[in-house]
């Protein structure tokens, strides 16, 4: 068997969606024996949901103030003690797991495969560089631990349905003391989170302003969507730097993307590559948007997205 560990990212009780994802990347390994590690205060409802996860078969419960709020530099001896013996250590492809899966890698000298998009044996895996123009197949030693990020954007969640049994296990080692605790500043909103969101409206430079920004917050308010923004719209200061999608921003597979006002550039179409459809509206036939598209809309924002509004 293939002993997986997946680090949960979670916040405010509740288990991050890309685990779900995560798990689902960890079923295509052959003879994978799936378990989840949770590192909280608590945890016990974040466990349970995680347990509740189709693939999964033990959740492993590591309580310690210490753990909230997540640190890298506190998780990481912790995650690389409790991986001792596992095949692989994984973690999802996002801020959280960019940041701690290297640490682990480090700590537990082992190798690290960042953005996993397949799985086409236990020791070869395919990822995309390039600003995904092109797909790389990496080949990983047989026999060591292998520490990977999943492209969580590739997979479709893991369905619940899991009934794994969940266990607190005690992680004794040392943690650093020269990492602590100061404070978080983070934009706080009732909409869904744009990594984990089914629809998503993003828009562009062409809106001219932040105020003309608003168009996107009303379109999505009607679809119940996230918001999102180029990198062009974050930069002219119409949308704050959380919102950008793409290769220097967040990659994002939901099941509807609406981009209004965006041209196409290349570092933006690398986040919205895996998104099911795609609706462009733009007033230049020509732009790139259009070619990977769905369905195109081509004229004037400021007329078709209210004229959109009204008909929902």
């Amino acid at each position: 068997m293939n002993r997986v560990l997946i680090v949960a990212e979670h916040a405010g009780g509740t288990l991050n969606a890309a685990v779900a994802k995560c798990v689902a990347c960890a079923r295509e390994i052959p003879d994978a024996d799936i378990g989840v590690a949770i590192f909280a205060a608590d945890g016990a409802a974040v466990a349970a949901e995680a347990a509740s996860i189709e693939g999964v078969s033990r959740v492993q419960l590591v309580k310690n103030a210490a753990n909230e709020p997540a640190l890298a530099a506190v998780l990481a001896p912790q995650v690389a003690k409790l991986a001792e013996g596992a095949a692989f250590v994984l973690g999802p492809s996002t801020t959280f797991g960019k940041d701690l899966m290297p640490r682990v890698a480090a700590l537990m000298g082992a190798p690290q495969l960042s953005d996993v998009m397949a799985v086409e044996s236990a020791t070869r895996f395919r990822r995309p560089v390039y600003a995904a123009n092109a797909i790389a197949t990496v080949e990983v030693p047989a026999g060591r631990t292998v520490v990977a990020t999943v492209r969580v954007a590739s997979f479709q969640a893991s369905p619940a349905g899991g009934t794994a049994r969940v266990e607190t296990v005690a992680v004794e080692v040392p943690l650093p003391q020269s990492t602590r605790f100061i404070s978080v500043s983070a934009a706080r909103s009732d909409r869904p989170d744009l990594q984990t969101a089914a629809r998503v409206v993003s828009g562009g430079r062409a809106l001219g302003s932040a105020d003309n920004f608003k168009l996107i917050q009303s379109l999505a308010d009607k679809l119940g969507a996230a918001i999102g923004a180029s990198r062009a719209a974050v930069d002219a200061g119409y949308a704050p730097n959380e919102l950008q999608v793409g290769q220097t921003g967040k990659i994002i597979a939901p099941e509807l993307y609406v981009a209004i006002g965006i041209s196409g550039a290349i570092q933006h179409l690398t986040g919205i590559k895996d998104a099911r459809t795609i609706v462009a509206i733009n007033k230049d036939a020509e732009a790139p948007i259009f070619e990977v598209a769905d369905y195109g809309l081509v004229g004037d924002l400021f007329t078709l997205v209210p004229e959109i509004e009204k008909l929902l």
